[in-house]
């Protein structure tokens, strides 16, 4: 294969190790692929990265219809689904936690519309933004467990449900306390979390507050936000599809906790 030039997007050698079993869906021989899995998936982390069209991929990479084609097949296998858990539960062995949490954080961002996602746009009266909500739960290391996308007038409450079940099917129902901010109040939220074996721990603010608050624990999940929204593409709700929206929120996490994974493989290899 001719040689193209670097970006800074592309998997290195030992993030590629831990990935590519996740990704193969058919033998590296087989007669229908036409690309190297690695470059379409370089494709797909540029695309997610720099917030482009599909249609404005480089020309280096491999054609933008089939890296869209075969990330449309990753996603709907639930493979970063598949990847971040696994390596959520290694990274949190190598820190010295559980493999699985006991406690988590409940939070929603709201992403602006696009003409693509305009279809399922609404109001968020609090935000004053007109878009898609994504609600997530983390780890307290702020690693992702779940995620659920609704329009944006929603009401996160409603979610609780949703979330609270992705959670301890993900953790095998290890999860018994959730931290949420004044948002999940009420007894609505309380025994949609208590039906799945979690009780919900509002965090509030103090009464008197001046400038930035750090909270206790809700910090986390808004570290987590931070680091999703360095990914141009998930600036904005750029998806037709929420399944999509989601997925490509777990590729951005893939690719945080992928660096992270080859970083504590090589300090470990070196000692």
């Amino acid at each position: 294969m001719q040689s193209r030039r670097a970006y800074p997007s592309d998997v290195s050698d030992e993030e590629w190790a831990l990935v590519a079993p996740y990704l193969t869906l058919l033998p590296e021989t087989a007669s229908q692929r036409e690309h190297s899995l690695r470059e379409v998936f370089n494709g797909l982390r540029y695309v997610v990265r720099y917030g482009v069209a599909w249609r404005a991929m480089p020309h280096d990479l491999p054609p933008w219809h089939a890296v869209y084609d075969q990330a449309q097949r990753w996603l709907r296998a639930g493979c970063f689904e598949n990847l971040v858990h696994d390596l959520r539960a290694v990274l949190r062995l190598a820190l010295g936690r559980t493999e699985e949490p006991s406690a988590v954080v409940l939070d929603s961002r709201t992403l602006r519309s696009t003409p693509e996602s305009g279809a399922r746009a609404a109001w968020d009266g609090h935000k004053r933004t007109r878009g898609s909500k994504l609600h997530a739960a983390v780890d307290t290391l702020g690693q992702v467990l779940a995620l659920h996308v609704t329009p944006a007038n929603a009401d996160d409450r409603a979610a609780v449900a949703t979330l609270t079940d992705a959670v301890q099917e993900a953790t095998g129902d290890s999860v018994d306390l959730a931290y949420v901010d004044q948002g999940y109040t009420g007894e609505r939220a309380a025994k949609a979390a208590a039906d799945h074996g979690i009780a919900l721990e509002v965090v509030k603010l103090p009464e008197a507050k001046r400038g930035f608050v750090l909270l206790p624990r809700r910090w986390v999940v808004e570290r987590a936000f931070a680091w999703m929204a360095r990914f141009r593409r998930l600036a904005r709700d750029y998806e037709r599809l929420p399944a999509t929206l989601a997925g490509l929120h777990l590729v951005a996490f893939s690719v945080l906790l992928l660096r992270r994974a080859a970083d504590f493989a090589a300090v470990r290899n070196s000692l």
